[in-house]
């Protein structure tokens, strides 16, 4: 299942991802960042319903000089004291947040619609391409986007799988066994119902019904490991 869902990321696909039990236990909506469309955006909004981010292999947040948005906080306390009470130091699934700034691209109105969040999604994934191809210039984040935005980047760990096993790393990793460029969109499948996250089962069965891939974080860990190994 592992080479289908990599095919269908190729193919400017969405397919659905669960994390793990124990963990979040959440579904996600993942895209490539290179291959986005309004439609994606349309998607993700009205059929999963959580946040659209856009998750950055460490290689490009270094390039684009991205913090993690905890080290903003940290820095700014002295002058913001309300700042230091705000550590997520009780996250109960994980011991760090990935998120790092938001953004809209300078070419953007509002940056809210279906076409400029498409537009600022792929335009990360393009000048991300850059930046891993050594032709990235230092101030170009900077000249192409302004914060803040309406979509939120996500810094992946280093060492992706082998140090964090989230939507951000594990949508990351398959990117790169996919040959992509490793900026990934993502977005929480919730349940109307219930005010919940959508269950394994029924996220299953909405990729049947809708002809999506549905792969699980343990089968992305062990095939990137192997990835790794050859």
């Amino acid at each position: 299942m592992i080479k289908e869902a990599i095919k269908a990321l190729q193919n400017g696909q969405i397919i659905l991802i669960f994390d793990a039990e124990g963990r979040e236990e959440e579904t996600d909506m993942v895209a490539a960042a290179e291959l986005i469309n309004p439609k994606h955006i349309y998607k993700m909004r009205s059929e999963a319903g959580g946040l659209i981010c856009v998750a950055i292999h460490p290689k490009i947040a270094d390039a684009f000089g991205l913090p993690f948005l905890t080290e903003v906080l940290a820095y700014a306390q002295n002058k913001f004291s309300s700042l230091s009470t705000l550590t997520p130091n009780d996250i109960p699934y994980d011991e760090k947040s990935a998120f790092s700034l938001t953004v809209n691209h300078r070419k953007t109105f509002t940056g809210i619609t279906d076409n400029d969040r498409a537009l600022t999604i792929k335009e990360i994934g393009k000048l991300g391409k850059k930046a891993l191809m050594n032709g990235y210039q230092p101030d170009e984040f900077g000249k192409n986007f302004r914060s803040p935005g309406h979509v939120h980047l996500l810094r992946a760990a280093d060492n992706l799988i082998f140090k964090r096993r989230g939507h951000t790393e594990l949508s990351i990793a398959l990117a790169e066994m996919a040959g992509l460029t490793p900026a990934v969109v993502i977005c929480e499948m919730l349940d109307g119902e219930t005010g919940a996250s959508l269950k394994k089962e029924q996220a299953k069965a909405y990729a049947a019904k809708n002809n999506l891939i549905f792969i699980e974080g343990k089968n992305v860990v062990d095939t990137y490991i192997r990835f790794n190994q050859l």
